[in-house]
């Protein structure tokens, strides 16, 4: 029987540099010929480079379509015209296909605003126009559900006299079914994308309407059964233009852009019963009026941004912890960014990159990348288990952060060394399998894992 001597003497600690910070980096500034107001987040494809839209500028003024690399490097690959959709607020999504589909608010054969897709290489096709009782301007974005089908919302339109607007169904193809009519008492302008939970409903949100007119969270089937699992009183939040995101643990996280005891806007989880929490409630001064969606980053906190902030009434990126724990990134001064619509994407790289609607060099919104130091959801060794001679660890890592396996004899002198061999970078985050190469018949003593960016 063999005796795993190490096993008495780990130390279960993640050294972190100290000197880490967040930094931010303009990737683009707009120039209006380029495109302007950009208010939705990007998307990250499967080339690895970011998609996005603005709602104004480029060659006809209504709006555009462009990839940025993670680098900078900025192209237009399509200009809207009128005809084939105008003012683009919604973010964009990659098909199971390889294509990217996204709606337009306006625009289109009968002016209200359409469906689109566009291959990676700039190929576009409407796919869908709206006329009105189908749903009027769109501008939420789509998601694709387990079936393969575009789910998604209109703002306006419908059947119902109110014009309170729609959720929908339509495949890759454009085969369109409307699911659901809102009529201002089970909500009313629903701005933000649908979630599917892992119930298979989908899950969203009305901006308006409701018994108290402060907004709903509402559940729908893929076949359009409806109901409502919260309604906002405003005392608890007012008008919820985000999407909500599905966490780790099963609950449903966003924002308020106004409401609850300042006024300005809240964090709240919900759960797919409809129990709801209010996290955090903004002030001002640490921001103002959320509108983007949460992300929740490989570290397991969650990343927004206001809309503006009380120091630069420019906005602000912001984390905070499923619990309420809230951290305040980065203030925007004008100059690199102002006026954040749109919620951020953590990147293959570890990074978050966005936009933001104003202000950069050109006056007509940026697109930035910021860098967060992020630390492993728990500081410690989540599994230990022999592996032939060796031994494995298995921890919790972040996207972007570099894991070594260090040795020494004591825990004094602060002599420690790495072990060779053992050093893993992980640019997703996910639970890490590292191998103490003969740890089974090497020294005993103290081990740990060294952490850097």
């Amino acid at each position: 029987m063999k005796t795993f001597r190490i096993l008495v003497a780990i130390v279960v600690t993640a050294l972190v540099d100290s000197a880490r910070g967040q930094t931010l980096t303009i990737l683009h500034s707009f120039s209006g010929s380029d495109g302007a107001d950009p208010y939705a987040g990007l998307l990250q494809g499967t080339d690895g480079n970011y998609y996005g839209t603005t709602v104004l500028g480029g060659t006809n003024g209504v709006g555009t379509l462009f990839r940025i690399t993670p680098n900078g490097s900025f192209t237009n690959l399509h200009q809207f015209g009128g005809n084939d959709g105008r003012y683009c607020y919604a973010r964009l999504i990659q098909g199971s296909d390889g294509n990217i589909y996204g709606t337009t608010a306006g625009g289109g054969t009968n002016g209200y605003g359409t469906v689109f897709r566009i291959s990676l290489s700039g190929s576009f096709t409407n796919t869908y126009q709206f006329s009105g009782n189908d749903g009027q301007g769109p501008q939420a974005g789509l998601v694709q559900g387990s079936d393969g089908n575009l789910y998604g919302t209109t703002f306006g339109g419908g059947t119902n006299l109110c014009s309170c607007g729609t959720v929908f169904r339509i495949s890759t193809n454009g085969g369109f079914a409307s699911l659901y009519q809102f009529s201002i008492s089970d909500g009313a302008s629903p701005q933000a994308r649908l979630v599917q939970g892992n119930d298979g409903y989908f899950y969203g949100t009305a901006a308006d309407g409701g018994t108290n007119n402060a907004g709903t969270v509402f559940r729908i089937s893929p076949t359009g059964g409806f109901t409502n699992i919260y309604l906002f009183s405003g005392n608890d939040g007012h008008h919820p233009a985000a999407a909500l995101v599905c966490g780790a643990d099963g609950g449903f996280y966003s924002t308020t852009e106004s409401g609850e005891t300042n006024n300005v806007g809240t964090v709240f989880r919900i759960s797919p019963g409809g129990d709801l929490t209010n996290l955090y409630a903004f002030s001002g001064p640490d921001g103002a009026f959320p509108q983007g969606d949460l992300v929740q980053g490989s570290d397991g906190n969650f990343y927004g941004t206001t809309y503006v902030d009380e120091a630069n009434n420019a906005g602000t990126v912001f984390r905070i912890s499923s619990r309420g724990s809230f951290t305040n990134l980065y203030w925007f001064s004008g100059a690199d960014g102002k006026y954040i619509r749109a919620g951020l994407v953590q990147g293959t790289d570890g990074s978050f990159y966005g936009t933001t609607s104003g202000g950069g060099v050109g006056g007509s919104g940026t697109v930035f990348k910021i860098s967060v130091p992020l630390n492993p959801p728990a500081n410690q060794i989540s599994g230990i288990q022999p592996m032939g001679s060796n031994i494995a660890f298995t921890i919790p890592s972040c996207a972007g952060e570099t894991y070594q396996f260090q040795f020494a004899t004591d825990l004094v002198s602060g002599n420690w060394s790495n072990v060779v061999g053992v050093c893993v970078s992980n640019s997703i985050g996910a639970a890490l399998t590292v191998t103490n190469f003969g740890a089974m018949t090497g020294p005993q003593g103290f081990y740990r894992f060294a952490i850097t960016p």
